[in-house]
C-alpha cells in the first residue's frame, strides 16, 4: 500500500471490522451527510463490506444464488432517489471536513454467480439508437473468474466497486449515486480494483464512506449504461491524512497515477484531470509546470472514464517509474 500518516491510534494494533448488507446498513440512491454512521471505526482500520446490486427486476430465476437480505430491502427500503444500493456509511473517528480519506483496496470478491446488464431507451451514450429496453443475466464462474455471454464468448472478470465515496457537503443535502462528484460516488474507473488506493477529499465529520454498485467487468466509457453488475464483497483499509488536501479524487495503483476529471463535458473532465495530473507531478518530483505539462502529452494517457451518468469522467494515467530520475 502507498504510504501514509496514519491516525494518532500508533499504539493500538489495527482491527479487522465487517458490515454486512442489510436493511440497516443500506442506503438506496442517494448520498446524505446527515445519514448516522452503520458503523465507526479508527483511521487505520480495516473494514470488510457486503454489497448487493439491482432491483427486483435484475434477480435471475433458479439456479442461482442470491444473496438473502436483498429481498428485504428491496421490499422495505426507502427509496429516495434513482441510483446504486450502497452500504455504509462507515465513519473514521478522526477524519474532519479537509482532511482526505485514504482508501486502500485490499480484495474486491464476488458475492454471486450471476451478473446483471441493461439497456435503457434514452439512455446511454447512444440515447436514441435502441428504441427497446434489455435486461440479460449473465452467469459468473467464481473460480475461473470468468463470465459467459449469451453468444458463447468467455469473458475474463476483473470486479471493482463502480460507487466508492464520501458523504457530500452537508449543504448539498441527499444527492443521488448516479452523478459522480468532488466526494467520489459513481466513479466507474475500473482501474480502482484490488491494490489501488483512492484518495478522496473530507467534507463531513467521520467522512462517511459508502460503497456499491459492483461491476465483474467493465469497459472504459460503460458506454450502454451498465457493467457486468454484481454483488461484491470489499475489503478496505481506511485512513485519515491530515497532511492532504484534495478538491477531488485522486488513485494511485502500484505502477500509476490515476487523476480523474468529473463535469458534464468530456473536454472539461479532460482538462481536469490533466491539470491535476501536472499538479500531482510537480507535488511528487519537483519539475516545473511547463516540464510536467509535456510528460502529460509524451507519456500519460487520457481515458475516457464513462460517458453516461450525467457528470463524465476522464481519467489521466501517468507511469510513476517515469518520476524516479
Amino acid at each position: 500500500m502507498p504510504s501514509s500518516n496514519a491516525s494518532d491510534n500508533l499504539d493500538r494494533p489495527a482491527m479487522t471490522h465487517h458490515l454486512k448488507a442489510n436493511l440497516e446498513t443500506c442506503a438506496w440512491g442517494y448520498f446524505d451527510a446527515s445519514l448516522p454512521p452503520a458503523m465507526e471505526i479508527d483511521s487505520g482500520d480495516t473494514v470488510v463490506i457486503d454489497t448487493v446490486s439491482g432491483s427486483a427486476t435484475q434477480l435471475p430465476g433458479e439456479g442461482f444464488h442470491i444473496p438473502p437480505e436483498i429481498h428485504d430491502i428491496h421490499d422495505h427500503a426507502e427509496r429516495m432517489l434513482p441510483g446504486h444500493i450502497l452500504t455504509g456509511p462507515v465513519a473514521v473517528r478522526e477524519a474532519m471536513p479537509g482532511m482526505v480519506l485514504q482508501v486502500d483496496i485490499v480484495d474486491v470478491a464476488l458475492r454471486q454467480d450471476w451478473g446483471w446488464n441493461i439497456i435503457r431507451p434514452l439512455a446511454g451514450a447512444l440515447p436514441e439508437d435502441f428504441d427497446t429496453g434489455r435486461t440479460t443475466i449473465i452467469p459468473l464462474d467464481t473460480q475461473a473468474m470468468t463470465a459467459r455471454l449469451s453468444w458463447g464468448l468467455t469473458l475474463p472478470l476483473a470486479p471493482f466497486f463502480g460507487v466508492m465515496g464520501v458523504a457530500p457537503p452537508p449543504g448539498w443535502g441527499r444527492i443521488s449515486t448516479i452523478q459522480p462528484r468532488a466526494h467520489g460516488g459513481n466513479l466507474d474507473n475500473k482501474m480502482l480494483g484490488a491494490g489501488a488506493t483512492l484518495y478522496l477529499p473530507v467534507f463531513a465529520e467521520g467522512a462517511l464512506f459508502s460503497t456499491g454498485d459492483g461491476h465483474a467487468a467493465q469497459g472504459d466509457g460503460e458506454v450502454c449504461v451498465t457493467a457486468i453488475e454484481t454483488a461484491l464483497t470489499g475489503t478496505f483499509c481506511l485512513t485519515a491524512r491530515s497532511d492532504m488536501t484534495l478538491d477531488a479524487p485522486r488513485a494511485e495503483t502500484a505502477e500509476h497515477l490515476i487523476t480523474m476529471g468529473i463535469h458534464e463535458s468530456l473536454d472539461r473532465c479532460a482538462e481536469r484531470a490533466v491539470r491535476d495530473m501536472i499538479a500531482w507531478i510537480t507535488e511528487r518530483s519537483g519539475l516545473s509546470r511547463e516540464d510536467a505539462y509535456m510528460l502529460c502529452s509524451l507519456a500519460a494517457d487520457l481515458r475516457i472514464t464513462q460517458c453516461v451518468n450525467g457528470n463524465k469522467g476522464v481519467h489521466m494515467v501517468l507511469d510513476k517509474a517515469l518520476l524516479d530520475h
